[in-house]
């Protein structure tokens, strides 16, 4: 078996001073550093005035297919390699995710190195229930998308976590909003650990107005779980879904087989439900 293994290494979110010692001594022994941004990683490793004596690999979204089998022969050769990214833990909305596949279908040892996250930073910190929590990555970019990715968090009882960029983040609110109701409570935490640290609470309608003239730096997201009595999107909101994804383009049988899913609709009765909708309006 090889000495080798592959080290995911959590990095400050913000603060540089969040730091474990032992992230100092991997970055300063590792044979090999894998980073989402090779400056972002010479800068801390200035800020933790450590000494990176392995080599430093780029590995990003775009690279990270073509890089995972040339960091597989360094474990198999006896390296550790470790694999950071711009901030908090590799794999979650980062690279990392098809690493640790391959070094489990391969047999290889995969560790991690824990540390801060923005995720649990932000769910502490929104004032909302922390027992039972779920997190959804980013929300779509496209509007249509994003408001069927909302629709199945109206039956999402748990307290939910999410990215999002500063120039999207008023118009997820505002649908969200719409989707999920205006009284839903939420909170945007801003720039976590830095300098300019901010949490807003309140509603989703209070949010999206309190965000609508824009904000700026790293966004983390949390909303309050549904109510168990109103966990259900109602069948105007998913009818009213599907058909904005049939005016972006999507045929009406795909787009009814995706909204349906996460719901208590078949997309047979969706489909007939659309088609009902139309004839009302001829």
């Amino acid at each position: 078996m090889t000495s080798g293994r592959v080290v995911l290494a959590a990095t400050p979110i913000g603060n540089p001073g969040d730091a474990s010692g032992r992230l100092r001594q991997l970055l300063e022994t590792a044979d090999v550093v894998a980073a989402e941004d090779t400056r972002r990683l010479r800068s801390l490793a200035a800020a933790l005035e450590v000494t990176i004596s392995g080599r430093v690999m780029s590995f990003y979204e775009h690279n990270e297919a073509g890089r995972v089998p040339q960091l597989l022969d360094r474990v198999w050769a006896g390296d550790v390699v470790a694999v950071v990214t711009d901030a908090g833990m590799p794999a979650v909305s980062d690279p990392g995710y098809s690493l640790v596949v391959a070094c489990i279908e391969d047999g290889l040892p995969v560790t991690c190195l824990p540390g801060p996250s923005a995720v649990t930073t932000a769910l502490v910190l929104s004032g909302l229930p922390v027992d039972r929590f779920c997190f959804d990555g980013f929300p779509p970019r496209r509007a249509g998308r994003r408001r069927t990715w909302l629709a199945r968090l109206a039956a999402e009882e748990r307290t939910c976590v999410f990215f999002e960029s500063p120039h999207r983040l008023a118009d997820t609110l505002a649908e969200a909003a719409e989707v999920l109701g205006p009284d839903r409570r939420a909170a945007v935490c801003r720039e976590l650990t830095k300098t300019y640290e901010e949490v807003l609470r309140g509603t989703l309608a209070e949010l999206a107005e309190r965000t609508a003239d824009g904000v700026l730096g790293e966004i983390v997201v949390v909303l309050e779980g549904a109510d168990a009595a109103d966990s259900e999107a109602s069948l105007d909101d998913l009818v009213e879904i599907v058909e904005e994804r049939v005016t972006d383009g999507e045929r009406l049988k795909d787009a009814c087989a995706a909204v349906a899913e996460g719901s208590s609709l078949t997309k047979r009765d969706l489909y007939q439900a659309v088609l009902d909708a139309r004839a009302e309006s001829d």
